[in-house]
């Protein structure tokens, strides 16, 4: 399946590197199901080399999520509650990435580029793609606003800084908060703020995967049930 160009000219050096990590992670994604073929780089504890967690992503657990209320910036200086004004009442694929991430960030950030380019409308209309910075002393709004071009994020996808309070308030209710924000779990998110209902997949679970859990969200809207929500 072809992909978009993602990578908009760079505005300082950092941009510049940034957009060479993406494009080799974007390369990775679609040649090799996203997690097999990153070149190796040193990484940390959780931000390891991406394969060690593609067996991962094949195993998602089911949760429910009481999102908080709070108040988040997003890359283009707007202040928004969360649930009420940046999800609002749409179905939800949330991850927690931070900009000088050279190893998981950028693959995952790949695959919401393509998630945001299978969606076409749907995306920010029915369904939020939402990234939250887990560095939040950092990553100011500018800094995500530069993250964001380099993966040609639309209006549909949008990611979010804070107070430290207010993001570590944020990671904790997704159980993504680690004292060593370089240590957060890879993980991407895929729920219902209206019912609560969420799906973690750890790693890097493919386009497929997180739309056919879309799918049945929203047929459990309709109040269909699950074997006709796979069918359709």
């Amino acid at each position: 399946m072809p992909l978009p160009t993602m990578y908009a000219d760079p505005i300082h050096p950092l941009t510049a590197a940034k957009a060479r990590h993406a494009k080799r992670a974007l390369a990775a994604f679609a040649g090799l199901a996203l997690a097999l073929a990153m070149p190796a780089v040193s990484a940390h504890q959780n931000h390891a080399h991406p394969a060690q967690h593609a067996e991962a992503a094949q195993a998602a657990g089911k949760m429910q999520i009481k999102v908080p209320d709070t108040v988040l910036t997003d890359q283009n200086g707007k202040s928004l509650r969360l649930r009420t004004e940046a999800m609002a009442d749409r179905l939800v694929v949330i991850n927690f990435v931070y900009t000088s991430c050279s190893t998981v960030c950028p693959v995952q950030s790949a695959l919401f580029a393509d998630l945001q380019q299978r969606l076409g409308e749907r995306a920010g209309s029915e369904v939020a793609l939402i990234s939250v910075t887990v560095d939040p002393l950092r990553d100011t709004p500018a800094r995500l606003k530069e993250f964001a071009a380099g993966y040609g994020a639309g209006p549909g996808w949008s990611l979010y800084t804070g107070s430290s309070q207010a993001v570590d308030e944020v990671l904790k209710a997704f159980d993504a908060y680690t004292a060593n924000f370089t240590e957060h779990p890879p993980a991407v998110l895929v729920g219902d703020p209206r019912s609560g209902a969420w799906v973690r997949f750890f790693g890097f679970p493919s386009t497929e995967q997180i739309l056919g859990r879309m799918k049945e969200l929203q047929a459990a809207r309709q109040g269909l049930p699950p074997a006709q929500a796979k069918a359709g």
